[in-house]
């Protein structure tokens, strides 16, 4: 396959519960080799859309296709060329580690003879070479996410589908497993990825925005940050932080604002004509303002700003 040949083909994908529209005429590429990230609120469309992708569901309309293979002619030729974890993991607590990597090799139909070289190999890969032994349901939540993976990889998918992978995982455990991604994308192998961790958004070649089953910005990381912020953004200090806040988002020409760290994001229509205005609405209400200037916006300011103001109107405050 070439470097540059696209593995996963989705051409506007709908997908209906009944009347609810769960993922609304979605199209994008994915090439071989490539982290894919899906961002987007709670009930956006992420985990339906890799569902069909994964065969599991089929599409109301549109098409999408997974190394060559449509996924809703033919959804049971697709999962076999393909690798899934999901938050849950997916093992079995009462089997021991190698147990579990041996009912998955058989579950995607690995040849018996390489069976023992494919469980060495995901053992090696996960680090768990000497907890083969180990009974599952004594692995420490890190440790059960790298075997959910090596379960997921036994069968060397081209393509490999993980759904809020990190979730309730600590921040160590996390990086271990993003360095398993790296080593996996290295081999040729696209990764599709759901995360709420913008840190982890950060590691993927490109990101989809969804919201409300649309997709409202795709590109990457740094694209997204320099060219789909709603407005311009002002970092400013200012004591006390709460009551500073509300009358910010109350202000004219003000579009969003929330509270980052010991500051105030705001998102303004123009950052230079809004710094001598937000000062003196701020002194003139006997706050202490300190430090008020533009700043490049962080993927969450990007996130925050597509997925709570599309379609909303401004006329004072945020929507």
């Amino acid at each position: 396959m070439n470097q540059k040949e696209p593995s996963v083909v989705v051409q506007k994908l709908t997908k209906r519960f009944g009347d609810f529209v769960a993922v609304d005429d979605v199209s994008f590429e994915a090439v071989r080799g490539e982290i894919f990230g899906f961002l987007g609120p709670n009930g956006s469309g992420k985990s339906t859309t890799i569902r069909i992708l994964c065969g599991l569901l089929r599409p109301s309309s549109g098409s999408a296709t997974v190394s060559g293979i449509d996924v809703g002619r033919n959804p049971e030729a697709v999962r076999q060329h393909i690798g899934y974890m999901s938050q849950k993991f997916s093992l079995y607590n009462d089997l021991r580690v190698a147990e579990n990597l041996e009912f998955f090799a058989g579950m995607y139909s690995v040849p018996k003879k390489e069976i023992p070289a494919r469980i060495a190999w995901a053992l090696k890969m996960a680090g768990l070479e000497e907890r083969g032994q180990n009974p599952t349901s004594a692995l420490a939540v890190g440790w059960k996410q790298r075997l959910a993976l090596g379960c997921a990889v036994l069968h060397r998918p081209p393509v490999i589908f993980l759904d809020e992978p990190t979730s309730g995982v600590d921040p160590v455990s996390r990086r271990q497993f993003w360095d398993l991604i790296h080593q996996m994308v290295g081999e040729g192998i696209t990764v599709f990825v759901t995360t709420h961790y913008m840190d982890e958004a950060e590691y993927c070649n490109r990101l989809v925005l969804l919201d409300r089953g649309r997709i409202v910005a795709m590109g990457t990381p740094t694209d997204l940050k320099n060219h789909h912020m709603k407005g311009e953004l002002l970092m400013i200090e200012c004591d006390p932080l709460g009551p500073a806040l509300d009358l910010i988002q109350g202000a004219p020409e003000v579009l969003d604002a929330a509270v980052f760290g010991s500051g105030i994001h705001a998102v303004v229509v123009d950052a230079a004509s809004m710094v001598p205005k937000i000062r003196e609405l701020l002194l003139a209400r006997r706050f202490r303002p300190g430090r008020i200037e533009q700043i490049a916006p962080s993927l969450e300011d990007v996130f925050v700003s597509l997925t709570t103001m599309r379609g909303a109107s401004k006329t004072g405050g945020a929507a």
